[in-house]
């Protein structure tokens, strides 16, 4: 694909930040986006369309302490004088600050120390992603430049998160602040800053489109769409299964989201907050047993029911499948009703 620059101006503008995100993930760009006000600026590193990285510059540091200090309660070795000797060595008074992605370098810092392990730096890179995107969302004018040999080349990459599901998170805080003034996503192709009709806010989830692929399920705008709506989180190398699994949890009840790659599973087990995880045993590169120990030991999942769906019916399968902590034990093949009977069983 194509990376020449979408533009490049230096006079303020209206701006149409949808609309630059949907043109610069729909053509696969990799580079920087930069965006400018009086006041503030903001970076924005993609690759093959997918967020590396974003910071702004309003209270850069303020912002990483503020989640290195909840990420110290988990891990004590991150204290004070760790974060204090962090900013001493990355953090500056002038200007440039921003644009030498300090941040980052201090992130890329705290995991060559060990102080924090590469899947935390991509959890909190996530985090800080959600904040700049939400303030960028709400820009009504400026000016900004794509430039596609800025890169984060030399600096390890945590992550490769996916636009359309910040995006979507985002638009969800800000409709719970104030009702939402942004246009939607044209379609891929269209010309930028194209006026587009306004739509009501229930309307303009539905016509965002970041992802041509995308699982309408697995979104956050979707995740409470209706009062007391549970989601499930399915993972299961084999689509059949769950395509079977989708069909039987009724959409007025459940929002399902379907996840057949395990490696990439945790990631996006953090984004979508499951009440109830479904989990198949016998998956290529990381098996259901490793996978449920890895939730385990994160402490948002420590006690969120998950249950093992296998063929397997063994003895000594159930005892693995007690030592990680698994809540329930699903026998392929399985009906409806099992399902049911399980499910209700650990979140109703």
């Amino acid at each position: 694909m194509s990376t020449t620059p979408i533009g490049s101006y230096k006079l303020f503008q209206k701006l149409h930040p949808l609309s630059l995100l949907a043109q610069l993930t729909s053509r696969h760009a990799t580079g920087c986006l930069r965006v400018y006000t009086e006041t503030t600026s903001w970076s924005i590193y993609l690759e093959d369309g997918k967020l590396t990285y974003a910071s702004y510059s309003d209270q850069v540091f303020e912002r990483l302490d503020s989640h290195l200090r909840r990420l110290s309660q988990q891990i004590p070795a991150l204290n004070s004088a760790v974060r204090v000797q962090m900013r001493l060595m990355f953090e500056t008074n002038n200007e440039n600050q921003f644009t030498s992605n300090a941040d980052y370098h201090a992130i890329c810092w705290l995991a060559a120390q060990d102080y924090i392990t590469s899947a935390q730096a991509a959890v909190l890179i996530d985090e800080l992603a959600k904040e700049v995107l939400e303030s960028f969302l709400a820009l009504k004018e400026g000016s900004y430049e794509f430039n596609p040999e800025i890169n984060l080349d030399g600096l390890p990459k945590f992550c490769s998160l996916d636009l359309r599901l910040i995006v979507e998170h985002c638009q969800k805080q800000l409709r719970n602040r104030q009702p939402p003034i942004q246009t939607p996503l044209p379609a891929a192709g269209s010309s930028l800053g194209t006026p587009t009709t306004k739509l009501p806010p229930t309307q303009l989830s539905k016509q965002s489109n970041f992802s041509e692929t995308g699982d309408k399920n697995n979104t956050f705008a979707q995740k409470h769409a209706s009062k007391g709506l549970y989601t499930i989180a399915c993972i299961d190398d084999s689509q059949t299964v769950l395509n079977s699994i989708k069909h039987f949890l009724d959409e007025e009840t459940f929002s399902v989201v379907l996840i057949n790659d395990p490696v990439k599973a945790l990631m996006q087990i953090l984004r979508s907050k499951p009440d109830l995880i479904l989990l198949d045993i016998e998956m290529p590169n990381l098996d259901g047993y490793e996978l449920c120990s890895l939730l385990r030991r994160h402490s948002q999942f420590k006690d969120t029911p998950i249950i093992m769906v296998t063929g397997r019916t063994g003895i000594i399968d159930r005892a693995k499948a007690k030592i990680v902590r698994s809540s329930g034990y699903l026998t392929k093949p399985f009906t409806q009703s099992d399902l049911l009977k399980m499910v209700f069983k650990h979140i109703g």
